[in-house]
């Protein structure tokens, strides 16, 4: 019978009967990294965030006659121009980190992104955008694939997920991507500390150098120990990072804070992936309220990646980073009788870095409630999507990535948007 690794582990975590335990399971053999490598963060926006109140069309007089009470004064709203359809656009006033780097030409702006039929429900949506296949939501995500086709063996740490459990997006078939939301707590688990702590960690490294074909899961037990050992130290380096500058105190901060750590102390990562929640606005959206739920969202998401992006601009790596940010559906246009917004369906999607193409991307549509009106859906309710989201993917695929978008997304969507 054959016998993988994937078999014996489930969600990312390896657990050795011996009382030691390490973050993630782990392939054999790290390979080095230069520092031109290409970089990506994944970035998710958990829960369906509210397109409408983030990039506002502020000049089409139905977004402030559906949304009495949640749409945002054109007055406030941070000018970024006007769309190819000839609608102006802002972003949210909370934004202002983020309209920094989109005057710098570096955060690109896609509108009504999304696909056929758009599931409203967050977990098939999350599972759709995930395997970038509308048809199915099952198997590798489509980052999972792209990392089972690279060379084996496979950087232990080429991947680093800073959640709790493996995202569907990173989930591959001979890959395991580890998780390690937090640098400082990644250590081998032992009840001693001390000299003695430094005995334990080296007699079961010595136990874990025997390699046997002949007993397949004691060798694949000592295997992944030793995996776990050559991440410990890489991983370390991490946790002693001084940033350029000072991060914000919350976990959205700790995370990309984590990111640039990895990245400034070359320790082999290049795929990344970064969730921040909150974004199932179904009632006391606030968006006007300087307290408001909806505005400490946007605080929270501009406060962090403004930091990020000025760290890794500091530190030479803005033009080697790419973040690309998505969500599992964009909420109705309808503001509802609990003062938020039900799910939608066409969504936002940006991308942020130095070698991006910044600026607005699509069309935003007018959302006069219309019978036939090409840009809504669901009655007049929903934003209909215009970009296939598959198109955003198979672009940083090609055009970063380096690798062959028909391969993995198992069609052509190759006529994306040009941001890289």
């Amino acid at each position: 019978m054959s016998f993988t690794r994937r078999d014996f582990v489930k969600g990312g975590v390896a657990a050795f009967t011996w009382g030691f335990a390490a973050p993630g399971f782990l392939s054999d053999l790290a390979l080095a990294q230069s520092a031109s490598s290409r970089n990506l963060v994944i970035l998710y926006l958990s829960g369906g965030n509210d397109t409408l109140s983030t990039l506002i069309p502020y000049g089409d007089a139905f977004y402030y006659s559906r949304r009495a009470a949640l749409g945002i004064p054109a007055a406030s709203v941070l000018q970024v121009g006007t769309d190819s359809s000839g609608s102006v656009l802002g972003l949210n006033p909370r934004l202002t980190g983020l309209k920094t780097v989109y005057d710098q030409g570096q955060l690109a702006l896609i509108q009504r992104c999304g696909y056929q039929n758009s599931s409203r429900s967050h977990f098939f949506g999350v599972d759709i955008w995930s395997t970038a296949n509308p048809r199915s939501s099952t198997g590798p995500g489509w980052l999972g694939r792209y990392l089972d086709l690279l060379p084996s063996p496979v950087d232990a740490l080429y991947g680093w997920n800073t959640t709790g459990s493996t995202p569907h997006t990173l989930l591959a078939r001979t890959v395991s991507v580890p998780a390690i939301p937090n640098p400082v707590t990644y250590a081998l688990s032992s009840p001693n500390g001390g000299a003695d702590g430094q005995a334990g960690r080296a007699a079961l490294s010595s136990i874990s150098s025997h390699l046997n074909d002949s007993r397949a899961h004691l060798s694949f037990v000592n295997g992944t120990t030793q995996a776990a050992f050559n991440t410990l130290d890489r991983v370390a380096t991490v946790a002693t990072y001084t940033p350029s500058l000072t991060y914000p105190n919350n976990g959205f901060g700790l995370a990309l804070r984590t990111v640039a750590g990895a990245l400034v102390r070359q320790v082999g990562t290049r795929i990344f992936f970064v969730q921040t929640g909150g974004y199932d606005t179904h009632s006391r959206q606030d968006t006007n309220l300087a307290n408001g739920s909806y505005v400490g969202l946007m605080g929270t998401l501009d406060d962090g990646l403004t930091a990020f992006h000025n760290d890794l601009q500091n530190q030479g790596l803005i033009n080697n980073t790419l973040v690309l940010m998505f969500t599992e559906f964009g909420r109705r246009i309808s503001e509802n009788g609990s003062a938020g917004t039900d799910h939608g369906a066409a969504t936002l999607m940006f991308a942020m870095g130095g070698a991006v193409r910044g600026g607005l991307y699509g069309t935003a549509g007018s959302l006069q409630p219309f019978t036939g009106n090409p840009a809504l859906e669901n009655n007049g309710g929903d934003l209909k999507y215009e970009t296939d989201f598959r198109s955003v993917y198979a672009r940083v695929i090609d055009n970063w990535l380096g690798a062959d978008s028909i391969q993995i997304l198992g069609g052509d969507f190759r006529n994306g948007p040009a941001i890289l």
